[in-house]
């Protein structure tokens, strides 16, 4: 077979131009790479810095419990009674009551009559406690000065009336605020008023008796 015919194989030889083209373009990207990662850098250690150890704590098992105690039975009250013992009673016969006869007495002429009638108590002179009396005059007068000075009230007296019905004593049980109408109602119940006295089993007495005196301005 004739050499012509035979066809040889080569291989290509490289670009160059090429192949610095693409060293050139990685060369670039790893510089770019570098230049983007720098600031990442501190960025990085804070984060390190801040992670947070975890510390392992060991927890206690929990305390056993205590058995409990058997609960309490509570059994009903038995209440006793008693049983009532029957003790025979022996009545004792009494001897029979002493007859006794009031004694007799004989009369005597010597004897002077016994007086049975009731012994005649008198009437007392003043009646028990205090009453109340009816008035047969009763004249009242404002005294002039408790009325430019708006006096007024009522003053309660205790009086003593005779058997005639006038009065011989007057006290003051209770003021009413103001001693000038507790002055002038004495003298004027003392001077002219008149009572209907207190009568007993017939019989006019003393009597202590309770007075209202009012002084009021609309009654002027």
């Amino acid at each position: 077979m004739p050499s012509a015919s035979l066809a040889v194989a080569r291989r290509p030889h490289p670009d160059m131009v090429r192949v610095a083209a693409l060293s050139a373009a990685i060369t670039l990207n790893l510089a770019a790479l570098l230049f983007a990662t720098r600031p990442l850098a501190p960025q990085l250690a804070q984060v390190i810095d801040n992670v947070r150890v975890e510390t392992v704590r060991l927890i206690d098992p929990p305390p056993k419990q205590q058995p409990l105690p058997p609960d309490i039975v509570v059994k009903p009250f038995v209440k006793h009674v008693p049983v009532p013992v029957h003790i025979p009673v022996v009545q004792k016969e009494l001897p029979p009551p002493a007859v006794t006869t009031p004694p007799t007495t004989e009369p005597s002429t010597n004897s002077k009559p016994v007086d049975t009638a009731p012994p005649v108590v008198a009437p007392p002179s003043i009646a028990p406690g205090v009453t109340s009396l009816a008035y047969r005059a009763s004249p009242l007068h404002f005294p002039a000065q408790a009325i430019r000075s708006h006096m007024e009230g009522t003053v309660h007296l205790l009086v003593l009336v005779d058997a005639s019905g006038k009065p011989v004593d007057v006290k003051v049980e209770q003021s009413s605020g103001y001693p000038l109408l507790d002055k002038s109602a004495r003298e004027q119940v003392l001077s002219s008023w008149q009572f209907q006295p207190a009568v007993i089993d017939g019989h006019a007495v003393k009597a202590w008796a309770r007075v209202p005196v009012s002084f009021a301005l609309q009654q002027l």
